[in-house]
Protein backbone atom coordinates (compact mmCIF):
# COMPACT_ATOMS: atom_id res chain seq x y z
CA UNK A 1 0.00 0.00 0.00
CA UNK A 2 1.59 2.93 -1.13
CA UNK A 3 -0.64 6.04 -0.19
CA UNK A 4 -3.70 6.52 2.52
CA UNK A 5 -6.57 8.75 1.79
CA UNK A 6 -8.86 10.53 4.36
CA UNK A 7 -11.90 13.73 4.34
CA UNK A 8 -13.10 15.72 6.66
CA UNK A 9 -16.27 18.13 6.95
CA UNK A 10 -15.79 21.59 7.69
CA UNK A 11 -15.84 21.26 11.76
CA UNK A 12 -13.78 20.72 14.63
CA UNK A 13 -12.20 17.06 13.89
CA UNK A 14 -9.25 15.02 15.19
CA UNK A 15 -8.51 14.64 11.72
CA UNK A 16 -8.64 18.19 11.04
CA UNK A 17 -6.52 18.92 14.09
CA UNK A 18 -3.54 15.58 12.99
CA UNK A 19 -3.43 17.10 9.54
CA UNK A 20 -2.69 20.53 10.48
CA UNK A 21 -0.51 19.38 12.62
CA UNK A 22 1.32 17.27 10.35
CA UNK A 23 1.20 13.74 12.75
CA UNK A 24 -0.33 11.91 9.81
CA UNK A 25 1.80 12.48 7.32
CA UNK A 26 4.58 11.74 10.02
CA UNK A 27 3.16 8.83 11.21
CA UNK A 28 3.87 6.76 7.73
CA UNK A 29 6.34 8.68 5.97
CA UNK A 30 9.19 5.74 7.07
CA UNK A 31 6.88 3.24 5.43
CA UNK A 32 6.49 4.68 2.08
CA UNK A 33 3.38 5.69 2.26
CA UNK A 34 1.53 9.04 0.95
CA UNK A 35 -1.27 10.35 3.41
CA UNK A 36 -3.33 12.80 0.83
CA UNK A 37 -6.21 14.60 2.04
CA UNK A 38 -9.58 13.81 0.09
CA UNK A 39 -10.30 17.85 0.11
CA UNK A 40 -7.31 18.22 -2.67
CA UNK A 41 -8.24 15.86 -5.09
CA UNK A 42 -10.59 17.27 -8.26
CA UNK A 43 -13.64 18.55 -7.02
CA UNK A 44 -15.81 16.03 -8.57
CA UNK A 45 -13.82 13.21 -7.44
CA UNK A 46 -13.51 14.53 -3.83
CA UNK A 47 -16.89 15.63 -3.53
CA UNK A 48 -18.48 11.51 -4.18
CA UNK A 49 -16.05 9.70 -2.59
CA UNK A 50 -16.78 11.77 0.33
CA UNK A 51 -20.46 10.98 0.49
CA UNK A 52 -20.40 7.64 -1.26
CA UNK A 53 -17.13 6.31 0.54
CA UNK A 54 -16.08 4.30 -2.35
CA UNK A 55 -12.75 3.90 -2.43
CA UNK A 56 -10.70 1.28 -0.13
CA UNK A 57 -8.15 3.70 1.68
CA UNK A 58 -9.98 6.52 2.96
CA UNK A 59 -10.42 7.41 6.48
CA UNK A 60 -13.73 9.54 6.48
CA UNK A 61 -14.13 11.64 9.55
CA UNK A 62 -17.76 13.52 9.01
CA UNK A 63 -21.65 14.00 9.16
CA UNK A 64 -23.51 10.67 10.12
CA UNK A 65 -25.88 11.51 7.65
CA UNK A 66 -23.51 10.20 4.39
CA UNK A 67 -21.79 8.07 6.10
CA UNK A 68 -25.33 5.93 7.20
CA UNK A 69 -26.66 6.51 3.65
CA UNK A 70 -23.51 4.62 2.29
CA UNK A 71 -23.90 1.44 4.64
CA UNK A 72 -27.63 1.89 3.82
CA UNK A 73 -26.45 1.05 0.02
CA UNK A 74 -24.67 -1.22 0.45
CA UNK A 75 -20.50 0.52 0.83
CA UNK A 76 -18.83 -2.00 3.00
CA UNK A 77 -17.70 0.22 5.03
CA UNK A 78 -17.23 0.08 9.16
CA UNK A 79 -17.66 2.33 12.05
CA UNK A 80 -14.79 2.36 14.25
CA UNK A 81 -15.01 5.92 16.25
CA UNK A 82 -17.39 8.43 17.33
CA UNK A 83 -17.08 11.85 18.96
CA UNK A 84 -19.61 14.41 19.36
CA UNK A 85 -18.87 18.52 19.79
CA UNK A 86 -21.67 20.90 20.43
CA UNK A 87 -21.24 23.31 17.63
CA UNK A 88 -24.73 26.13 18.89
CA UNK A 89 -27.60 24.01 17.20
CA UNK A 90 -30.27 26.70 17.01
CA UNK A 91 -33.81 28.14 15.79
CA UNK A 92 -33.43 31.58 14.39
CA UNK A 93 -36.72 33.73 13.79
CA UNK A 94 -36.72 37.52 12.68
CA UNK A 95 -35.79 39.42 15.83
CA UNK A 96 -39.52 40.84 16.27
CA UNK A 97 -41.10 37.97 15.74
CA UNK A 98 -41.62 37.39 19.39
CA UNK A 99 -41.26 33.20 19.24
CA UNK A 100 -38.86 32.11 21.88
CA UNK A 101 -40.24 28.58 23.25
CA UNK A 102 -40.65 25.34 21.50
CA UNK A 103 -43.92 25.40 22.18
CA UNK A 104 -44.44 28.48 19.51
CA UNK A 105 -43.23 26.51 16.45
CA UNK A 106 -46.88 25.05 16.77
CA UNK A 107 -48.11 25.53 13.23
CA UNK A 108 -45.17 28.12 12.56
CA UNK A 109 -43.64 27.84 8.63
CA UNK A 110 -39.87 25.49 9.41
CA UNK A 111 -37.74 25.85 6.57
CA UNK A 112 -36.32 23.03 4.85
CA UNK A 113 -33.84 23.36 2.55
CA UNK A 114 -33.73 21.36 -0.50
CA UNK A 115 -30.26 20.64 -2.48
CA UNK A 116 -30.03 18.66 -5.82
CA UNK A 117 -27.17 16.30 -3.90
CA UNK A 118 -27.05 12.51 -4.21
CA UNK A 119 -28.05 12.63 -0.06
CA UNK A 120 -29.15 15.88 0.82
CA UNK A 121 -28.19 16.31 4.55
CA UNK A 122 -29.08 19.72 4.28
CA UNK A 123 -32.57 18.99 5.07
CA UNK A 124 -32.27 15.87 6.89
CA UNK A 125 -30.20 18.63 9.42
CA UNK A 126 -32.89 21.06 9.44
CA UNK A 127 -35.90 18.17 9.56
CA UNK A 128 -33.82 16.35 12.63
CA UNK A 129 -33.01 19.80 14.52
CA UNK A 130 -36.84 21.45 14.13
CA UNK A 131 -37.98 17.82 15.24
CA UNK A 132 -35.49 17.84 18.44
CA UNK A 133 -36.99 21.50 18.75
CA UNK A 134 -40.27 20.40 18.78
CA UNK A 135 -39.91 17.26 20.85
CA UNK A 136 -39.37 19.58 24.16
CA UNK A 137 -42.55 20.67 24.00
CA UNK A 138 -43.49 17.49 23.23
CA UNK A 139 -44.24 18.26 19.49
CA UNK A 140 -43.65 16.62 16.38
CA UNK A 141 -42.77 17.53 13.14
CA UNK A 142 -46.91 16.98 11.86
CA UNK A 143 -47.61 20.16 14.38
CA UNK A 144 -45.61 22.41 12.04
CA UNK A 145 -45.98 23.50 8.40
CA UNK A 146 -42.56 22.29 6.66
CA UNK A 147 -41.78 24.65 4.13
CA UNK A 148 -39.15 23.74 1.26
CA UNK A 149 -36.64 26.34 0.31
CA UNK A 150 -33.89 26.23 -2.48
CA UNK A 151 -30.70 25.88 -1.08
CA UNK A 152 -28.54 28.77 -2.14
CA UNK A 153 -24.92 28.16 -4.12
CA UNK A 154 -23.82 31.80 -1.60
CA UNK A 155 -23.03 29.94 1.26
CA UNK A 156 -24.71 28.00 4.40
CA UNK A 157 -27.64 29.00 5.15
CA UNK A 158 -28.31 31.88 3.20
CA UNK A 159 -31.66 30.77 1.36
CA UNK A 160 -32.64 29.77 4.52
CA UNK A 161 -31.99 32.82 6.01
CA UNK A 162 -33.08 34.93 3.18
CA UNK A 163 -36.46 33.13 3.19
CA UNK A 164 -37.01 34.22 6.84
CA UNK A 165 -35.90 38.11 6.07
CA UNK A 166 -38.48 37.95 3.56
CA UNK A 167 -41.14 36.83 5.71
CA UNK A 168 -41.76 33.19 3.86
CA UNK A 169 -40.97 31.18 6.66
CA UNK A 170 -41.11 31.89 10.11
CA UNK A 171 -38.23 29.79 11.38
CA UNK A 172 -34.38 28.59 10.34
CA UNK A 173 -32.57 25.81 11.67
CA UNK A 174 -28.76 26.40 12.05
CA UNK A 175 -25.60 25.23 13.37
CA UNK A 176 -22.12 25.89 13.73
CA UNK A 177 -19.76 29.31 13.27
CA UNK A 178 -20.93 30.23 9.80
CA UNK A 179 -23.83 29.96 10.92
CA UNK A 180 -23.23 32.45 13.79
CA UNK A 181 -21.90 34.97 11.15
CA UNK A 182 -24.74 34.54 8.51
CA UNK A 183 -26.99 35.42 11.52
CA UNK A 184 -25.30 38.17 11.92
CA UNK A 185 -25.53 39.51 8.63
CA UNK A 186 -29.61 39.15 8.73
CA UNK A 187 -30.19 40.05 11.73
CA UNK A 188 -31.83 36.55 12.87
CA UNK A 189 -32.04 36.05 16.82
CA UNK A 190 -31.84 32.90 18.67
CA UNK A 191 -35.57 31.77 19.54
CA UNK A 192 -33.94 27.83 20.90
CA UNK A 193 -31.12 26.95 21.70
CA UNK A 194 -30.68 23.29 21.68
CA UNK A 195 -27.49 23.31 22.96
CA UNK A 196 -28.65 24.29 25.95
CA UNK A 197 -31.53 21.24 26.46
CA UNK A 198 -30.48 18.98 29.12
CA UNK A 199 -31.44 16.05 27.12
CA UNK A 200 -28.98 15.76 24.00
CA UNK A 201 -31.11 13.30 22.73
CA UNK A 202 -33.10 16.90 21.52
CA UNK A 203 -29.92 17.54 19.47
CA UNK A 204 -29.03 14.45 18.03
CA UNK A 205 -28.17 15.37 14.15
CA UNK A 206 -25.62 15.04 11.47
CA UNK A 207 -22.71 15.47 13.51
CA UNK A 208 -24.07 14.44 16.78
CA UNK A 209 -22.55 12.13 17.32
CA UNK A 210 -19.89 12.00 14.52
CA UNK A 211 -18.53 8.72 13.01
CA UNK A 212 -15.34 7.58 11.72
CA UNK A 213 -15.83 5.14 9.05
CA UNK A 214 -13.33 2.80 7.30
CA UNK A 215 -13.49 0.39 4.53
CA UNK A 216 -13.81 -3.23 5.42
CA UNK A 217 -10.86 -3.74 2.72
CA UNK A 218 -8.98 -1.58 4.74
CA UNK A 219 -9.68 -3.10 7.34
CA UNK A 220 -8.88 -7.11 6.34
CA UNK A 221 -5.97 -6.13 4.67
CA UNK A 222 -4.55 -3.50 6.54
CA UNK A 223 -5.79 -3.50 10.38
CA UNK A 224 -1.92 -2.12 11.75
CA UNK A 225 -2.28 0.94 9.50
CA UNK A 226 -6.19 1.50 10.62
CA UNK A 227 -4.88 1.30 14.05
CA UNK A 228 -1.71 3.36 13.89
CA UNK A 229 -4.10 6.23 12.00
CA UNK A 230 -6.43 5.77 14.56
CA UNK A 231 -3.88 5.94 17.41
CA UNK A 232 -2.71 9.81 15.85
CA UNK A 233 -6.18 10.54 16.28
CA UNK A 234 -6.25 9.72 19.99
CA UNK A 235 -3.44 11.68 20.56
CA UNK A 236 -4.38 15.02 18.38
CA UNK A 237 -7.58 15.02 20.33
CA UNK A 238 -5.42 15.23 23.89
CA UNK A 239 -3.32 18.09 22.11
CA UNK A 240 -6.69 19.93 21.53
CA UNK A 241 -7.52 20.26 25.14
CA UNK A 242 -3.97 21.37 25.89
CA UNK A 243 -4.17 24.12 23.60
CA UNK A 244 -7.23 26.34 23.07
CA UNK A 245 -6.08 28.82 21.13
CA UNK A 246 -3.96 26.85 18.65
CA UNK A 247 -7.46 24.98 18.41
CA UNK A 248 -9.40 28.13 17.18
CA UNK A 249 -6.72 29.20 14.68
CA UNK A 250 -7.33 25.40 13.21
CA UNK A 251 -11.48 25.72 13.61
CA UNK A 252 -11.08 28.88 11.60
CA UNK A 253 -9.29 27.66 9.20
CA UNK A 254 -11.28 24.05 9.13
CA UNK A 255 -14.49 26.36 9.26
CA UNK A 256 -13.47 29.05 6.86
CA UNK A 257 -15.25 30.99 9.43
CA UNK A 258 -13.45 34.03 11.94
CA UNK A 259 -12.74 34.71 15.21
CA UNK A 260 -16.57 35.40 16.55
CA UNK A 261 -18.06 32.48 14.44
CA UNK A 262 -15.35 30.18 16.14
CA UNK A 263 -15.70 31.71 19.23
CA UNK A 264 -20.02 31.69 18.81
CA UNK A 265 -20.25 28.50 17.95
CA UNK A 266 -17.78 25.78 20.14
CA UNK A 267 -17.59 26.22 23.77
CA UNK A 268 -14.27 26.61 25.86
CA UNK A 269 -14.18 23.22 26.48
CA UNK A 270 -14.25 21.83 22.88
CA UNK A 271 -10.77 20.91 22.89
CA UNK A 272 -11.26 18.26 25.52
CA UNK A 273 -14.97 17.18 23.77
CA UNK A 274 -12.85 15.75 20.91
CA UNK A 275 -12.24 12.57 22.16
CA UNK A 276 -12.92 9.39 20.16
CA UNK A 277 -14.98 6.03 21.52
CA UNK A 278 -17.73 3.93 20.87
CA UNK A 279 -19.78 3.89 23.94
CA UNK A 280 -22.92 2.22 24.42
CA UNK A 281 -24.63 5.96 24.99
CA UNK A 282 -22.77 6.97 21.66
CA UNK A 283 -23.82 4.10 19.42
CA UNK A 284 -27.61 4.53 20.93
CA UNK A 285 -27.51 8.12 20.11
CA UNK A 286 -26.47 7.25 16.76
CA UNK A 287 -29.34 4.20 16.58
CA UNK A 288 -31.73 7.62 17.31
CA UNK A 289 -30.19 9.22 14.18
CA UNK A 290 -30.98 5.87 12.09
CA UNK A 291 -33.90 5.55 12.92
CA UNK A 292 -34.75 9.23 11.97
CA UNK A 293 -33.46 8.81 8.48
CA UNK A 294 -35.21 5.92 7.48
CA UNK A 295 -38.43 7.00 8.94
CA UNK A 296 -37.84 10.20 7.04
CA UNK A 297 -36.71 8.71 3.82
CA UNK A 298 -33.07 9.50 3.58
CA UNK A 299 -32.12 5.72 3.77
CA UNK A 300 -33.18 3.21 1.42
CA UNK A 301 -32.08 0.25 3.76
CA UNK A 302 -31.99 -0.50 7.50
CA UNK A 303 -28.45 0.14 8.99
CA UNK A 304 -27.83 -2.04 12.48
CA UNK A 305 -25.60 0.43 14.11
CA UNK A 306 -24.62 -2.07 16.84
CA UNK A 307 -23.58 -4.31 13.80
CA UNK A 308 -21.62 -1.65 11.47
CA UNK A 309 -19.54 -0.79 14.76
CA UNK A 310 -16.08 -2.35 15.33
CA UNK A 311 -14.39 -1.96 18.40
CA UNK A 312 -11.20 -3.87 18.16
CA UNK A 313 -9.73 -0.97 15.82
CA UNK A 314 -9.73 1.67 18.72
CA UNK A 315 -8.80 -0.91 21.44
CA UNK A 316 -5.25 -1.14 19.26
CA UNK A 317 -4.78 2.29 18.68
CA UNK A 318 -4.97 3.05 22.59
CA UNK A 319 -2.99 -0.33 23.06
CA UNK A 320 -0.17 0.97 20.98
CA UNK A 321 -0.87 4.53 21.95
CA UNK A 322 0.06 3.08 25.33
CA UNK A 323 3.19 0.92 25.17
CA UNK A 324 4.79 3.90 22.66
CA UNK A 325 4.29 5.99 25.78
CA UNK A 326 5.69 3.59 27.97
CA UNK A 327 8.58 3.13 26.33
CA UNK A 328 9.47 7.05 26.21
Amino acid sequence: MDEIWFTRCPVPTATGIAADRGWLAEEFAADGIAVRSLQDAPADVAADHHFTHALGGLFREGGNVPALWARSRGEATRLIALTWIEERQSILVRADSGLRTPEQLRGRRLAVPVHPIGIDFWRAMALHGFAGALSLAGLGLDDARLVPVPGSSEGQWEGELAALRDGLVDAVYVKGALAVEAAQRFGAVVAIDLDAAADRRARVNNGTPRPITVHQSLLDEHPELVARFLAVLLEAAEWAGEHPADLARILSAETGAGAVGVAGAYRADTGHNLRLDLSGERLELLEQQERFLHAQGFLPERVAVLEWADHEPLRQARALLAGRRART
